[in-house]
């Protein structure tokens, strides 16, 4: 009995070796249907996430193939005598071998074809304009404006330019104090405070006398007024343009409301989804679109009347990311229901079946897959949205230049009335400029206090 069994199971597997060999010798036609990205035709050979997957499965598995646009331009639907259409009936009928598109994996479809493990994850989701969709306000929606690169570069300019206040002020003779009785006002922690004072639009007083410390002073009001113009037009672009426009977050939101439209593509398994569906609000989204007609022929008619506005399209959520990656002004909700897959399809009881389902895990795990997904969903909008864009980095980076020569040419005119004032010293003293300057950057950068003194022990002698 063992015997037996042992050369049915080896027969059995000949046979299955035998026919994907053939499988492997013939030229397999492949049907697939234009959508971007998974298949596109520009002027050459087609090309595309679906088409990548197949060269990439093709390597894996050892066949050739050719692909063609299915006819009707559908991807699969049972009619009222059980007949399919698209690619499906393509399979069905024998006029391909392969389906390789974003055929969603259903309980229909797989007892007429057979369905690979799928290739990409997907659900239903809400295609709409950013300013139809809520986002959730946050504690901290006052930073939005700017980046964090830019809040970074604010805290390390105004912390840099308090310092510089301190270090010219030292330097500068004008801010040193020409008599006992009058010192430098700009410590540190002063400077911190009159920068702070300036940063608000508020002032601190006591101001800088010196041109050097003049200079760094007007170049950090300019600075302020510039940084604060920004952030307040940040600010309200940030804000809803039309208050009494709809906000819509997820499903229940779109089920309750009558002003802004919605509809999906006409004979889709998300239709199938919303049809079949026990859930009420689901129920109530289905009728709607029944009684209205609100159906669009193809992805691209959806997606341009989600352009258009007062109209949400409901559809594939990797299909509706690829939009929003196109379009900037367009925003999918955060909602995702009913989680499918994308299949590959072959003829019921093919053999390719399992060898293409184990190809396809393994290009899941080797990271082929989420590379394909990256490289074709590529974005082409800013970070953020576009939130707040003109408080970015490259749009402010002008003034942070503006404010660093500004601070260099005040520790240059400061170090120059240094120079000056050092100079008219060692004529007086009748020593070296070098030895009289030297001596100079050392009490003021030690502190104001020697300097002082000398100052005034000089005075008294005269």
């Amino acid at each position: 009995m063992r015997a037996v069994l042992l050369f049915i199971s080896h027969a059995s597997l000949l046979l299955l070796l035998s026919d994907i060999s053939m499988a492997g010798n013939k030229e397999l036609v492949v049907t697939t249907i234009k959508q971007d990205p998974y298949t596109m035709a520009k002027g050459g050979p087609l090309e595309g996430y679906c088409m990548d997957l197949l060269s990439e499965l093709a390597k894996k598995l050892g066949f050739r193939y050719t692909v063609h646009l299915v006819r009707d331009g559908a991807y699969g639907r049972m009619d009222d005598n059980g007949n399919w259409n698209g690619m499906i009936g393509e399979v069905t009928r024998g006029e391909a071998d392969l389906a390789v598109a974003p055929l969603t994996l259903t309980a229909a479809r797989e007892r007429v074809v057979g369905m690979t493990k799928p290739f990409m994850q997907t659900g239903i989701s809400i295609l709409l304009r950013k300013d139809s969709a809520q986002e959730e306000s946050g504690l901290f929606d006052f930073l939005a404006p700017f980046s964090t690169e830019t809040w970074v570069g604010l805290l390390l300019a105004y912390l840099l330019t308090a310092c510089c206040f301190c270090l010219v002020c030292r330097l500068s003779p004008g801010e040193s104090g020409q008599s006992e009785s009058e010192h430098n006002n700009f410590t540190l922690l002063h400077s911190l405070w009159y920068a702070a004072g300036a940063l608000s639009l508020q002032g601190a007083g006591p101001h800088p006398r010196s041109g050097s410390a003049r200079v760094i002073s007007a170049t950090w009001w300019l600075f302020t007024l510039v940084l604060l113009s920004c952030y307040f037009a940040n600010l309200s672009s940030t804000q809803p343009r039309d208050s009494a426009h709809l906000m819509i977050k997820g499903f229940e939101d779109l089920a309750n409301q009558d002003v802004i439209e919605y509809g999906t593509l006409a004979g889709s398994s998300t239709l199938a989804f919303f049809k079949n569906s026990n859930n009420p609000a689901y129920r109530r989204i289905y009728e709607h679109m029944e009684r209205r007609k609100s159906f669009v022929a193809s992805m691209d008619e959806g997606v341009q009347k989600a352009k258009d506005g007062n109209y949400a399209f409901i559809g594939e959520s990797v299909s509706l990311d690829l939009a929003v990656a196109r379009y900037c002004e367009l925003v999918r909700a955060h909602e995702v229901i009913g989680m499918r897959g994308y299949s590959i399809v072959t003829p019921l009881g093919s053999p390719m079946l399992k060898n293409l389902s184990v190809a396809v895990l393994q290009l899941s795990e080797a990271g082929e897959l989420a590379y394909l997904r990256s490289k074709w969903w590529a974005s082409s909008c800013v970070a953020d949205g576009g939130r707040g864009s003109g408080g970015k980095g490259h749009g402010l980076r002008g003034v942070f230049v503006l404010l660093a020569v500004g601070l260099g040419v005040a520790l240059l005119i400061a170090i120059l009335e240094l120079t000056a004032r050092a100079r008219s010293r060692a004529q007086e003293q009748r020593k070296s400029c070098c030895t009289v300057l030297s001596a100079e950057l050392s009490q003021r950068l030690r502190g104001g206090g020697a300097n002082r003194q000398e100052e005034s022990a000089e005075k008294n002698k005269a």
